[in-house]
């Protein structure tokens, strides 16, 4: 089958991830694959190694700052011509499925309907603000695709309300986990070596919902308490929103954390990041869906402490693969992490979170469930 696959991205954070997963699940089904995006990132190479044949098509990502009137507008015309665009190559190499990965790439849909080509969509995103924009997004979604997929009972609670219930099926993430159970070299985080240092980390694209913010003062109120924990950050900002990453920077400069908060930017060493801390945070300050990098920290015996929102009220077992925390109230987060505050707690659960993840989310299960639907 000729499959063509859009993606919002070209970066190698979670929806990216699921996307080479897709690619790597249908080459292994003898399908042609081709692979859309808006431009050349991290991401390309990694699909053409997988044997993806990948092509740049402005494709109108919708993104919150084009929430305005002037946004809106060069969505429109952005959009318009990728659709045009899209249309020529679909029916000159005859394309027989066209997935969009993630809400926010509208033109594969559109070209799709035009060449009577069944569509599926895979909604990675909550989306509760604008309702407007949600309202619209879920009827373009209920339009365009017969089946849409969700990656979690979250997801599909959010849009339940905008789109039919029978039309949403929830496929939990499964990823690869070889690289997190398999022995990494280790990761020095800085000068002082002391394996008996306790190091909290935390992994994600900087964006003001993800909660690096958060997080950083979160370690300013355990600092208090245990001087000697180490705090790591790992991921950069999408292009645009740099002046994140630097307020972050500043943040740490004021709270005095500059000796005790590392910010790493991106990686792609992901494994051997998570083998070297022992405790895993993730702030979401809104729900995340279903945050692929739980699934990685679980896979490296780590335990995820998170926010009690979104995905990953599916995926922790509290106090028994880890906890959840308050979104916007450090104490209250800092009393809860101190009682994680303990090596030999952090493995026991750590091997927990192994067994949880290889059960619960396996790569098989995940596969199996998204071929049947994708063929």
């Amino acid at each position: 089958m000729k499959i063509l696959l859009l993606h919002s991205s070209s970066d190698l954070y979670g929806a990216s991830k699921i996307l080479l997963g897709i690619v790597h699940l249908l080459k292994k089904r003898n399908h042609q694959v081709w692979v859309v995006l808006s431009e050349e990132g991290p991401l390309s190479s990694v699909l053409a190694e997988a044997g993806a044949t990948v092509m740049y098509i402005r494709l109108g990502i919708l993104r919150r700052k084009y929430v305005t009137p002037r946004g809106i507008i060069n969505r429109i015309i952005t959009i318009r011509k990728a659709k045009k665009q899209l249309q020529v190559f679909i029916t000159q190499q005859g394309i027989e499925r066209v997935y969009s990965n993630t809400s926010g790439v509208l033109a594969g849909a559109f070209a799709a309907a035009s060449c009577n080509v069944p569509h599926i969509w895979h909604v990675h995103e909550i989306i509760e603000n604008p309702r407007w924009f949600k309202f619209l997004l879920g009827k373009w979604m209920q339009r365009y695709s017969k089946k849409i997929v969700v990656v979690s009972n979250a997801v599909k609670k959010s849009w339940k309300s905008v789109i039919p219930e029978h039309q949403l099926v929830v496929v939990h993430n499964g990823i690869d986990y070889s690289p997190y159970i398999t022995k990494q070299a280790p990761i020095n985080h800085s000068e002082d070596s002391d394996e008996n240092r306790f190091i909290i980390g935390m992994v994600g694209r900087v964006h003001y919902w993800k909660g690096q913010s958060y997080f950083i003062e979160i370690a300013g109120k355990l600092h208090q308490r245990y001087p000697d924990l180490q705090f790591i950050m790992v991921g950069d900002a999408f292009p645009g929103y740099e002046y994140l990453y630097k307020s972050l920077s500043d943040q740490i400069q004021q709270l005095h954390l500059q000796d005790v908060v590392k910010q790493m930017g991106f990686r792609n060493d992901i494994p051997a990041i998570m083998q070297s801390i022992n405790l895993f945070i993730l702030p979401s300050q809104l729900p995340d869906p279903f945050p692929t990098v739980i699934l990685e920290a679980m896979a490296s015996e780590k335990p995820v402490i998170a926010t009690e929102i979104g995905g990953a009220l599916e995926m922790i077992d509290r106090e028994i693969t880890g906890d959840f925390i308050p979104p916007n109230a450090a104490g209250k987060a800092a009393d809860i992490i101190s009682k994680w505050i303990d090596k030999q707690k952090c493995y026991c659960a750590g091997k927990e979170a192994r067994k949880r993840v290889l059960q619960k989310f396996s790569l098989e299960n995940w596969e199996n469930n998204l071929i049947n639907i994708i063929e």
